[in-house]
């Protein structure tokens, strides 16, 4: 029988371990500006996202800003100055809808902020436009809309399905629709890094209550991803325990509603494949005491091995 020469095996073992390392090479890192979804006006709606090492974030919702950069800060997730992480490494937002705890963060930062671009969906930047940016709740810091545009932003219009460069980085995205409280209109970002994806949604409710397939037509959008292992984390929403009715839902999920949607994901993109895949729980709703029956529910559900996430406010997460 013949024996491989030490060094050959040394060799192979060193190619497999540099593959490996390769295959795991982060893509993204997500900074979270605000995790919950209400009351606490200083923790609300807000994930910066950036390619893997670098500062080219896209602000994904804007409920809170300058107090998630506080805390990103104070967590030493920045080292830089507040007004440096807002003017200088915010490259743009993308808004999910319209709803307060969703923009809040935007319009009141935007007198400090930098040129950028704001990203949203027809009906929700008409709505910003009327009742935000209108020169009468607040100073119209867009280039189109009511009153004087003062220019700093520019407000792109989104088209469902197209995918677009998102300005002064590296990624591109895709917008998809959701569900929130059927006819009203939230949206879902898949954003491209390379040839690695990352999913945000919206608030959004499940399917069977919103009479609606926005989440089955973006299963079936993305299950090709996940089953070539392009798709790193998804970021969805869970703001009630399983013990709130689904007429007292207002276009949400629970951890029931969103395993049974997962459920569906898996069956679209192959059995398995979503072991160890990354959830980032969003848009937790406040008592506590339902935040942690939302956490204990997950666990007890979670039977596709999936890697649950709660996300910290200024604590880096990396997919």
């Amino acid at each position: 029988m013949r024996f491989l020469h030490p060094l050959y095996i040394f060799l192979i073992l060193i190619s497999t371990s540099a593959f490996s390392q390769k295959e795991q090479k982060p893509s993204f890192q997500i900074v979270p500006l605000g995790v919950k979804g209400g009351i606490d006006e200083k923790n609300l709606s807000a994930y910066l996202l950036a390619p893997a090492n670098t500062n080219d974030y896209i602000c994904l919702d804007a409920g809170t800003i300058n107090a998630g950069i506080e805390k990103a800060i104070e967590k030493k997730t920045f080292k830089i100055s507040t007004s440096e992480v807002l003017r200088k490494y915010i490259k743009g937002y993308l808004i999910s809808h319209a709803h307060l705890d969703h923009v809040s963060g935007l319009i009141i930062n935007s007198p400090a902020d930098s040129s950028k671009t704001v990203y949203a969906t027809k009906k929700c930047m008409e709505m910003m436009e009327n009742h935000y940016f209108n020169d009468q709740t607040w100073a119209n810091f867009g280039d189109e809309g009511p009153g004087f545009p003062l220019k700093k932003y520019h407000f792109q219009t989104l088209s469902i399905g197209e995918e677009i460069p998102l300005t002064n980085t590296s990624m591109t995205m895709k917008a998809f629709p959701l569900s929130h409280v059927n006819p009203f209109e939230s949206t879902a970002f898949l954003i491209k890094n390379e040839d690695h994806y990352a999913l945000y949604l919206g608030d959004t409710g499940p399917d069977a209550v919103e009479k609606s397939n926005n989440l089955h037509d973006l299963w079936t959008a993305i299950a090709p991803l996940v089953k070539n292992k392009q798709l790193k984390g998804i970021l969805i929403e869970v703001s009630f325990p399983n013990e709130q009715p689904d007429q007292f839902l207002f276009g949400h999920l629970t951890p029931n509603h969103l395993m049974k949607e997962l459920h569906l994901l898996e069956e679209l993109s192959g059995k398995g494949t979503l072991k160890g895949f990354k959830i980032i729980i969003t848009h937790l709703k406040p008592p506590t005491k339902n935040i942690t029956k939302i956490k204990k529910q997950l666990k007890i559900q979670n039977d596709l091995g999936l890697q649950l996430i709660y996300p910290e406010q200024g604590k880096k997460i990396i997919l």
